[in-house]
């Protein structure tokens, strides 16, 4: 037996709870886990609380993210012992995700932990952290580079936004962190190394003006809508961000103006369904670049019972940073 945190719908409604599940109520994958931590991303806070039609199969065990150690495998590229985390591939959505002391995953999906991040580590940076990676490299693909140019972080508070800020700023780069708390948020920002603090009204105005005056090199955007936009008309000649949120939309009603004047570049990243390789790099690159301290100075820890709550929490906007779950507290 075990313990998880299972959302159910019945003819009475939307429920969620924690109970105890046997081994064998476990889906049919090839690698058993034991799940050390897991992690609440917004996602994760829109399924508990049944916000949206984010879950797709019923029940379901939550959780985007998990990390552990192999129990047991089928496949031979793993084995009892292995430090592991899983982000993405439908986790916490089609499949059972993290929030439980087991977890049984297909292969492919697990992405082997490099030396100096152990599993708690591994959740502190969890699906929003790698994603900031993923952000950064992709910036860096297109040639962003320090010293090109002031960088913006939108939704710099958050989970996604607060890596960003912290890597870009370890790697050099003059970084601009956007939020809607800068007079509660702005020191924290500032000690993760933003060098500026914009309230996130100077981008969030609908019906902005096709084209701004040229204000930052690149962005990272978790925010969407009007907020993208209004960046996008702000950024400088071949100058290029990195979308991977929606927070606040997802709808992009913009112009092509600056494509065509500017030949600047909108990078989607999709965090999901990355091949091994690029998953790898990421969290090699997250082991080098991102500075142990800050992770920790950013990251909170909860028991399993205290998910519900901090579910709505982040739905509110009022969670900062990395909340990780101590599946076995």
């Amino acid at each position: 037996m075990f313990t998880a945190l299972l959302l159910q719908k019945t003819d009475d409604g939307f429920r969620h709870d924690i109970t105890e599940l046997a081994d064998d109520q476990l889906p049919d994958h090839e690698v058993t886990v034991a799940v050390d931590y897991s992690t609440v991303n917004y996602k994760d806070g829109l399924a508990i609380c049944n916000g949206a039609p984010v879950v797709r199969n019923w029940p379901l065990v939550p959780g985007i993210d998990l990390a552990g150690v192999v129990e047991a495998s089928d496949h031979p590229d793993w084995q009892p012992g292995d430090r592991v985390t899983v982000n993405g591939w439908d986790l916490g959505e089609k499949h059972w995700g993290g929030m439980a002391q087991k977890a049984r995953v297909e292969a492919g999906w697990l992405t082997r932990l490099p030396a100096g991040i152990d599993t708690r580590a591994a959740a502190a940076v969890g699906t929003a952290g790698y994603t900031a990676m993923l952000c950064v490299m992709a910036l860096e693909d297109h040639g962003a580079s320090p010293g090109g140019g002031p960088v913006v972080v939108t939704g710099a508070a958050g989970g996604v936004g607060s890596v960003a800020v912290a890597l870009l700023a370890k790697l050099g780069y003059e970084v601009a962190a956007s939020t809607g708390r800068a007079g509660t948020e702005g020191d924290y920002l500032r000690s993760l190394g933003a060098a500026e603090v914009i309230d996130r009204q100077e981008l969030s105005e609908p019906g902005g003006r096709p084209m701004a005056r040229p204000r930052w090199a690149a962005g990272v955007d978790t925010v969407g809508s009007h907020t993208l936009v209004n960046l996008i008309a702000a950024l400088e000649p071949e100058g290029c961000v990195a979308a991977c949120g929606l927070a606040g939309g997802s709808d992009l009603t913009g112009t092509v103006f600056p494509f065509i004047l500017r030949g600047v570049s909108l990078l989607g990243v999709n965090c999901v369904y990355q091949p091994p390789a690029r998953r790898t790099e990421a969290w090699s690159r997250l082991a080098t670049d991102l500075d142990s301290g800050t992770l920790e100075s950013i990251t909170s820890v909860v028991p399993l019972a205290e998910v519900p709550r901090v579910a709505a929490d982040i739905l509110a906007g009022a969670v900062r940073g990395r909340v990780v779950v101590d599946v076995n507290a």
